[in-house]
């Protein structure tokens, strides 16, 4: 159940067709199981709640693996209480968390997803041109760092072991003309 009980028909009729562009466009990449109105075709379970986000990406090469869930919001829907009932626990998916918000409000919806821990992959922020959606990605979560490589017992060995063969083995005997002149140095 979302914070906002009742969207106006104005603003659902936005929504379903921001939906609709995204399932189209989205389609080439993945295999889309959208929730359109009351629909409740695909669920996504977290912890013990169960949600229906608006979009649920599965990868279509190999495997079919979970890929994310997407979630659309208008003007009205973009405030505290969304972010804490819906987005809280999107962000928890096993997968990522594609956020999509009226142009205006990108800034807002970053701020609210930094103020309650939210873990969205990327913000995108949408308009309509004509009969057309234009995205704009206004947000993307830095990568999370690599932990550090281990030393493996080949990067360990000594510097003598580093050096190329040809420096080990001069080091190790001396030439054939340094010999001669030890030898004629020598006191008979």
């Amino acid at each position: 159940m979302s914070a906002i009980l009742v969207r106006p028909v104005r603003e659902q009729f936005e929504h379903d067709r921001v939906i609709r562009s995204l399932q189209s466009r989205l389609r080439r990449r993945y295999a889309v199981v959208s929730n359109l109105g009351g629909q409740m075709d695909a669920s996504v379970k977290v912890g013990s709640r169960v949600i229906y986000p608006d979009l649920m990406l599965t990868s279509t090469q190999g495997r079919r693996r979970f890929h994310g869930v997407v979630e659309v919001e208008t003007t009205e829907s973009v405030n505290h209480l969304e972010a804490m009932a819906q987005w809280a626990h999107l962000g928890k998916v096993r997968g990522a968390f594609y956020l999509y918000v009226p142009a205006g409000a990108a800034e807002m919806a970053r701020r609210l997803c930094a103020g309650n821990h939210v873990a969205v992959t990327e913000i995108w922020s949408y308009h309509a041109v004509g009969d057309q959606m234009r995205f704009t990605m206004a947000h993307r979560a830095s990568p999370p760092p690599r932990p550090p490589r281990r030393a493996t017992p080949a990067r360990k060995r000594s510097a003598v072991a580093r050096r190329p063969k040809s420096v080990a083995r001069r080091s190790a005997k001396p030439r054939a003309g340094v010999r001669k002149a030890r030898r004629a140095l020598k006191p008979k």
